[in-house]
């Protein structure tokens, strides 16, 4: 028996899950993509999607897929600290301080500290 989400089954998003998991976030992606816009309100499709398209170094897509993410869920510390990393690996280091800052805030995980502290502004001296 396959069990439906709105535009995809169960089955492939498991499949699609172990793809990514395995580092080939290409063939998760020929799995997701034609049911992502179906599953735009699927919280776990679209980070399974973001993930996926991270990882490929599609970085305009994984934006806009975090994006919408933090639209479904804003507590989301993931996906602000993934957003910060697509965006720091985009060049665009100066727009990624302030979701490193607000993951490390929501959830003090040494990897999310380190990356705010990278992006603290500095102090200034009188």
């Amino acid at each position: 028996m396959t069990t439906q989400m709105s535009g995809m089954t169960v089955e492939n998003y498991r499949w699609a899950q172990e793809l990514v998991d395995a580092r080939d976030p290409l063939g998760a992606l020929k799995l997701i993509e034609p049911s992502l816009e179906a599953e735009q309100d699927n919280l776990s499709v679209q980070l399974l999607a973001a993930r996926a398209y991270f990882g490929s170094a599609q970085l305009r897509h994984a934006e806009a897929t975090l994006r919408r993410v933090i639209e479904l869920d804003p507590r989301d510390a993931w996906a602000l600290h993934a957003l910060g990393r697509t965006l720091e690996r985009a060049g665009r280091g100066a727009e990624a301080g302030p979701y490193f800052r607000l993951a490390a805030a929501m959830c003090p995980e040494p990897e999310y500290v380190t990356a705010a502290w990278r992006y603290m502004p500095a102090p200034h001296e009188d």
